[in-house]
């Protein structure tokens, strides 16, 4: 069929607004031009009138029916989109101008979460496997020895230890298990933390001395550490207490990966009163640990117990060491051969060298405690014990680096740090051991450290 010059032609149903068929937006005449074909109709010369005769759902108005009149009809609603698309057009080129993306790093303008986020999501959607970060496998392990240790001690001891489990608001939280006035232990506490935090531009500093990886370039550094603390005081004074922490502290990347990373720990044996083989049986089981690792670790780290464990202002030693290692990174910052000897040492070697000192606890102490905790004691002895008590705290308190920086770090939990104190200590103005005694023998010993092994 013909039309007229400057006519067209078009489909009815091609009007309306839906683009694809719906039934329940299509008039009648369309909804059976699906069923059968229909003769085209011609529209000469209306096509734009009949566009204006659709109603808001893009349905036909019935002939003869008045229109209502849109209340967006006019200038109005033109006006406003051209002033919200200014406003918007404007925000735009300020977020531009003033936050330009790194073509480096283009997602580094999105809020990344914290590594204290990252850690609980991993742990959450995976577990801690052999290729989690360090900082998971470390945290991992140190809560299954204290659960082990733990159960020891309780099997040992006749009673439950208390155990209180808590959280920081700024990631993290820990472990702590506590007993006190049980049949074996006056006061026995084994505790584990983790610490999520950040670390200032003057910690950074001064913990350059000693990690040269550590970026003195930046204002702050998240940081991770995690330890395992046990300090047990029997109750019977031939009974020795003992001393256990072994930590991994980690400076991260935005994305999770350690910038600087290092290892620390050991253990040491204070007894009030002198058993040589108890001395040389405690040595031999570390240095058996030490030796299946590196033969430089124990004489190394004995040496370094001796030192570090040392009551100043008193001069003597706090009892008859063990071992202590700290700041192992496997990049040793001085020339001589002891130091030289650690060089090399990856993360999963010293990680493995950690563990099995951790696991060489129980058969170095036990044994020793089996043996002391029924022992006969009278006034005298317990008077004795009570005043190495307070040399005890004395050390805790002015030397130990461990307590400081658990003090003065924000947030933490001061119960769990100060439960390496004795229940009950004693200081007596001017004491001296009569000559000849037992008590006399321990504090020449401590006097100047001995070789046990």
């Amino acid at each position: 069929m013909a039309a007229s010059k400057g006519a067209f032609a078009v489909p009815v149903h091609l009007l309306q607004r839906p683009r694809t068929p719906n039934p329940l937006y299509m008039c009648k005449r369309c909804q059976s031009s699906q069923n059968k074909p229909e003769k085209m109709k011609l529209v000469i010369r209306q096509a734009p009138r009949l566009l204006s005769e659709l109603d808001a759902k893009g349905l036909p108005v019935p002939v003869n029916t008045p229109r209502k009149k849109d209340k967006w009809q006019g200038l109005a609603y033109p006006k406003t989109r051209i002033v919200v698309g200014i406003i918007w057009c404007g925000f735009l080129w300020y977020d531009m101008h003033n936050n330009p993306i790194d073509p480096d790093h283009p997602d580094a303008h999105l809020d990344a979460p914290s590594i204290a986020g990252q850690d609980a999501r991993a742990k959450r959607e995976s577990g801690v496997t052999p290729s989690s970060p360090m900082r998971l496998r470390m945290e991992s392990f140190i809560k299954d020895q204290q659960a082990n240790i733990v159960r020891e001690l309780e099997r040992i001891d006749g009673t439950r230890f208390r155990t209180d489990t808590w959280d920081r608001a700024e990631g993290g939280g820990g472990i702590s298990c506590v007993m006190q006035e049980g049949n074996t232990f006056e006061k026995a506490g084994v505790n584990t933390s983790v610490v999520y935090g950040i670390l200032p531009r003057s910690g950074i500093e001064k913990m350059r001395a000693n990690h040269k990886a550590l970026d003195l370039n930046v204002e702050s550094l998240e940081f991770f550490a995690s330890g395992l603390s046990l300090v047990l005081h029997p109750k019977n004074p031939m009974a020795p207490t003992v001393h256990l922490n072994y930590r991994y502290f980690e400076t991260t990347n935005p994305d999770g990966t350690p910038s600087a990373w290092w290892f620390g720990g050991g253990t040491d044996l204070t007894p009030n009163y002198m058993f040589d083989e108890d001395a040389i049986h405690f040595h031999r089981t570390i240095k058996e640990a030490c030796d299946s690792h590196d033969k430089s670790y124990y004489p190394r780290f004995k040496k370094w117990c001796d030192d570090y464990f040392r009551v100043k202002h008193r001069n003597e030693s706090r009892g008859v060491g063990g071992i202590f290692f700290d700041d192992l990174d496997g990049i040793e910052q001085s020339d001589d051969a002891e130091s030289s000897a650690m060089a090399g040492k990856d993360a999963e070697s010293l990680f493995s060298f950690v563990q099995d000192c951790a696991k060489a606890f129980l058969p170095s102490y036990l044994p020793i405690l089996e043996k002391r905790k029924d022992m006969p004691y009278g006034d005298v002895e317990k008077e004795w014990q009570q005043l190495r008590r307070g040399r005890y705290v004395e050390f805790n308190l002015v030397h130990d680096r461990g307590t400081a920086f658990g003090l003065n770090t924000p947030g933490a939990r001061i119960e769990s740090i100060l439960m390496s104190l004795p229940l009950t200590a004693r200081w007596q103005y001017m004491h001296e051991p009569k000559r000849g005694s037992r008590e006399e023998r321990l504090v020449n010993i401590l006097k100047e450290p001995a070789d046990w092994v």
